[in-house]
């Protein structure tokens, strides 16, 4: 059995959510001033600032839902999760990211991939009494690379660990994202992984820099793709052997 991971946004979807939920705010726009709130690492405590405002202009949950259900899907993202669908019994499959459960959850089931996922790794969210939309971090690490509230190097070898205790080994693990905090994670796959990092983006960049600096000391393969179809083949290729 093979472990499946992904990442969510720029990766499952072609935009990152939390800037696509701003299509819900008045205006389309955040003002000035919550922009001039986030600071470096700290995005989650952003973003709980940037839905109170929103919960204060009135914005609801069926306005939320109806952005996430609307998020296009990256390019070649289907291709690859009806290859999945009809070869479910050999991946086990699960989305680490640092959007939100709600927003998540929402993009899947109207994509109709929901249930494909054996297991969903994203901050907390849902709705207060007022009806605002609420966002939690997802837990506290001492990674000094990654976010201060997801370090998803953290989640995955809690995961491989625990798999591990029910006697669940997988003969290969395969990653596929697109952001710095998905090279994290990434650094740990070893020799018979593969990391399917997007074309040009932190993820990539940062593989072929370690590759630069430390010959060899990134050990899994890297398949970079522009559209998710290359990552279909690549594994349709991975069943034959």
């Amino acid at each position: 059995k093979y472990l499946l991971i992904f990442d969510f946004d720029e990766t499952i979807i072609n935009e990152n959510s939390d800037d696509s939920i701003v299509r819900a705010a008045p205006g389309q726009v955040l003002p000035e001033h919550i922009r001039q709130t986030y600071r470096e690492g700290f995005y989650n405590e952003y973003m709980q600032r940037v839905l109170a405002y929103m919960g204060d202009q009135g914005v609801k949950m069926g306005d939320f839902k109806t952005v996430y259900e609307n998020i296009p899907l990256s390019p070649g993202m289907p291709d690859l999760f009806q290859f999945l669908s009809k070869n479910h019994e050999l991946f086990e499959i699960i989305l680490i990211s640092d959007a939100n459960m709600f927003g998540i959850e929402c993009s899947l089931r109207a994509a109709g991939f929901y249930s494909l996922f054996r297991k969903i790794f994203s901050n907390p969210s849902g709705f207060d009494k007022r009806g605002y939309f609420t966002l939690g971090p997802y837990h506290s690490h001492k990674c000094l690379d990654c976010p201060a509230n997801m370090c998803k190097r953290k989640i995955l070898t809690e995961y491989l660990t625990e798999r591990a205790q029910e006697e669940v080994e997988f003969e290969r693990v395969f990653y596929v994202g697109d952001g710095a905090n998905d090279f994290c994670p990434s650094v740990t796959l070893t020799s018979g992984d593969v990391a399917f990092p997007r074309k040009g983006y932190p993820m990539h960049r940062m593989t072929q820099e370690m590759e630069k600096k430390q010959p060899g000391a990134f050990q899994a393969t890297v398949v970079p793709w522009d559209s998710a179809a290359e990552v279909a083949r690549y594994l349709q290729e991975v069943l034959k052997k």
